[in-house]
Order: C-alpha cells, then sequence, then structure tokens
C-alpha cells in the first residue's frame, strides 16, 4: 500500500530517468526534443506532486467555517505558464530542426557537425 502512495514520484523518477537517456544516447535531433519534452513533464509532475496538501479545498474563505486547510494555487498557475512555453520552445525547435534539414539534409547531429567541419 505505501508503494502506491508513492505513485507519482515512481513515474517522476521514470519520466525524468527517459528523458535524460534519450536526450544523452540519441544522435537524431527531433528525437533529441522529444526527450526533452519528456524531461520537462517529469519536472511538471513532480512540482505539482510536491504542491498537494492532504485535506487542502480551493482558497475561498467560507463564512463561519473555522480551521480551513487550503490549497495553494500558485504551483497550478506556474505549472500553466511553463505547459505553454514549454509548447512553445518545443515548437521553436522542430521549426529549427526542419531548417537544419533543408541546409544538410540530414537531422542526426553528428552528420550535421561532419558536415560543418567540411565546409
Amino acid at each position: 500500500m505505501k508503494f502506491l502512495g508513492l505513485f507519482n514520484y515512481w513515474v517522476f523518477a521514470i519520466l525524468l530517468v527517459i528523458g535524460l537517456y534519450a536526450l544523452i544516447t540519441k544522435h537524431n535531433l527531433v528525437k533529441k526534443i522529444m526527450a526533452l519534452a519528456i524531461f520537462q513533464s517529469a519536472v511538471f509532475l513532480f512540482f505539482i506532486t510536491m504542491s498537494k496538501i492532504e485535506g487542502g479545498t480551493a482558497p475561498i474563505v467560507q463564512a463561519g467555517v473555522s480551521g480551513q486547510v487550503f490549497s495553494n494555487p500558485l504551483p497550478q498557475v506556474l505549472i500553466l505558464t511553463a505547459i505553454v512555453v514549454g509548447i512553445s520552445t518545443t515548437a521553436l525547435g522542430l521549426a529549427i530542426v526542419v531548417r537544419l534539414y533543408e541546409e544538410y539534409g540530414t537531422i542526426e547531429d553528428d552528420e550535421i557537425l561532419a558536415l560543418d567541419r567540411k565546409a
């Protein structure tokens, strides 16, 4: 039962390792950008999981009720903004990869570096 209580942290760790492994080992630029997106999703999951408060409710003060525990809305707002920025940077990275393919005829980073050294 304790294992299921830490499910989000296990998913975070697995996604983080998958993203980092793919980023280091892959030479295809599209795969590297997708690895960064997976890594970024792991960080989002970790941040949201850490902000969870047991028994916390929306921060709406009700008259006559005392001892309420509120969840902080700031982490959700920050992650929502980070998701928008992440999608934008992923789209920009893919656009740069398209431009590199038009210029070099490949999207493998080692081949691009070899072609760049020849010129």
